[in-house]
């Protein structure tokens, strides 16, 4: 009995299965793949994590941090340069890029490179995280799966955010910030409609996850001291400085990158940014790895003794009484980490080293708080404050800051830990935090390069409909073309044979110079004692305004707007004529997809 064609399954699924039916069953698939994928990736971090630091001392500094880091970086750099041969960095910007500007479309290596390169990477000591590889490759399968069922650019949208909610979901078994998530960082205005499948998917994973590791919190968290309406002053300046770290961490990522970029050779920036790497995780081991190690002593530890943990392993075991400058050194010198880590060939993501970062900026805000408390002050008494709460309300800040997701830092941190005691203090403290963070930064840390080209979807719909048009989709390329030097006679018969209004006139390299509208000919095509005599340089004209073919759809419209004109003509960085865009085509396709995004 012959197999049947896939085709055939198509047909017959569209004949059995409704669209509705057939999301909601891909949704819990990508559910179960992205929580294996997440579990996968963590065993694989501990596994190598355990196999390289199981025999280190903790009375002072390990000298083997000086080399695995650069190890790791290494091996990543050449199993991605050799083996996957793509970029695979910047996992979050990736899947905003491919939502704005490749239909959702994301390349199918995607759904194991970033485990792999990931792994390796944070086993051996980079000091990122594994959640943002694994949100490009839950939105991988999504996507992938959307190509395999030749589903259209909608459907595959809806894809691409039910396997980032159910990596979110899955890797921290926190199903209402992996819906979260997906609604506020990746910017996807789905309709009510659309929610279902995000809820499967989320649920699935967070259920698949829960049945394999147990039903335990990421970080566990014994709340001591309840909301109290006299520490608020204190959330609201924990807040603004959870802000302005994230402002530091965002501004000084984004310089050091471009610095290592500036370096071109991956090679030369291996030998720049690995040695920076392993010569802080050194000098502060907290900085190996994700951080999880640290969080936990930091969010559990009762006693000064109980904190001094963190100090393990390095130079400063010896000397207890520093340990708030050990804790200002790693706000420093986190960011430095992290960039060197992906600038010098990892791969990782900023999610971990959020939470780590504002876990110790919590921590060492509420130890100076209480500080300053110990003194008598004349004009007012400040409340001592847990440090261990407030470490908690630390990572809810820098991921609202960092992130710009003040709701996905709220529900994230209230599900990792069990917090749900400090609710409102978390909110008080998340949105401070962004407030403070967008009087400077009005663009994440994910999203403020696409900003700045207009390759960003956001939840203007307005806005979004441009930026999901692709000129291409618009452009009317030409087979005919005018020379200066052509007569009317030319004109004439190119006019006869055409169905076009408007011509392109260009130069023997095909730069343009000019277009020449039917409206300028009509009143002398049928002199014919002027064929020989008249030609393209009498008739044309200049063109309102001159289009670029990389430029995106709000500067076409702006340039529309601007001219009053009707058509207007495309060219390359270099002149050269590609064709013309109409203003009714554009208009057309707009309000369709328009239409397309409002379709419940």
């Amino acid at each position: 009995m012959k197999a049947p064609s896939f085709d055939s399954i198509l047909l017959w699924r569209s004949r059995h299965i409704t669209d509705k039916q057939f999301m909601l069953l891909l949704a819990l698939f990508i559910g179960v793949l992205t929580a294996l994928a997440g579990l996968l990736l963590k065993w694989l971090i501990g596994a190598i994590e355990d196999l390289l630091t199981q025999h280190f001392s903790i009375t002072g500094a390990n000298w083997p941090y000086l080399v695995y880091p650069v190890v790791g970086i290494l091996l990543t750099g050449l199993f991605v340069r050799y083996v996957v041969r793509d970029d695979i960095g910047h996992g979050i910007t990736k899947i905003l890029y491919a939502i704005a500007r490749k239909q959702s479309r994301i390349k199918p290596h995607n759904t194991w490179s970033s485990v792999v390169a990931s792994g390796i990477t944070i086993g051996f000591g980079g000091s990122v995280g594994a959640e943002a590889p694994i949100v490009l490759t839950g939105s991988a399968i999504g996507s992938t799966l959307g190509q395999v069922f030749q589903l259209d650019s909608k459907k595959m949208m809806l894809l691409v955010g039910c396997g980032a909610a159910g990596a979110v979901s899955g890797i921290f078994k926190a199903p209402i910030a992996g819906l979260v998530f997906t609604l506020e960082v990746l910017m996807i205005d789905f309709t009510l409609g659309s929610l279902l499948p995000l809820l499967v998917s989320c649920v699935t994973a967070a259920a698949v996850t829960f049945a394999i590791s147990g039903t335990g919190n990421l970080f566990e968290f014994h709340l001591i001291n309840a909301f109290a309406i006299e520490r608020v002053p204190a959330y609201i300046l924990l807040g603004v400085f959870c802000g302005l770290v994230s402002l530091y961490f965002t501004r000084v990522m984004n310089w050091l990158e471009d610095q290592f970029r500036r370096l071109g050779s991956p090679w030369r920036r291996f030998l720049i940014a690995s040695p920076i790497l392993s010569v802080l995780i050194f000098l502060f081991p907290s900085l190996y790895g994700e951080g999880y190690g640290m969080i936990r002593l930091l969010l559990n530890g009762q006693t000064q003794a109980d904190w001094n943990q963190v100090l393990e392993g390095s130079f400063f075991y010896a000397t207890p009484h520093l340990l708030l400058l050990y804790l200002a050194g790693i706000i420093v010198f986190k960011v430095f980490a992290t960039t060197a880590t992906n600038s010098g060939g990892g791969c990782g993501g900023t999610f971990a080293p959020s939470l780590f970062l504002g876990c110790v900026s919590g921590f060492l805000f509420a130890s100076l708080w209480n500080l300053l408390s110990a003194f008598d002050f004349q004009l007012f008494n400040l409340p001592n404050v847990p440090e261990s709460n407030f470490s908690l309300l630390g990572m809810a800040g820098l991921m609202s800051g960092v992130m710009h997701a003040p709701l996905t830092g709220i529900f994230l941190i209230a599900e990792l830990t069990g917090g749900y005691g400090l609710f409102l203090p978390l909110m008080i403290v998340a949105v401070c935090a962004y407030l403070t963070i967008i009087i400077f930064e009005p663009h994440s840390i994910y999203t403020m390069r696409l900003a700045r080209k207009g390759e960003l979807v956001t939840h203007n719909k307005d806005q979004a409909v441009l930026t999901l048009m692709s000129m291409d989709s618009v452009i009317q390329r030409y087979e005919e073309h005018l020379h200066p030097d052509d007569d009317l006679g030319e004109i004439v018969r190119q006019i006869s044979s055409s169905e076009r209004d408007i011509f392109p006139v260009v130069d023997d390299q095909q730069h343009l110079l000019g277009v020449l509208v039917l409206d300028r000919v009509r009143h002398v095509m049928f002199r014919t004692e002027l064929y020989h005599t008249l030609h393209v340089r009498d008739l044309m004209s200049r063109y309102a305004a001159r289009l670029k073919v990389g430029d995106p759809m709000d500067i076409v419209m702006a340039a529309f707007d601007r001219t009053s004109a009707w058509t207007l003509p495309v060219v390359d960085d270099q002149g050269t004529f590609i064709g013309f865009i109409r203003r009714s085509h554009v208009f057309a396709l707009y309000r369709q997809m328009m239409a397309d995004l409002s379709d419940e």
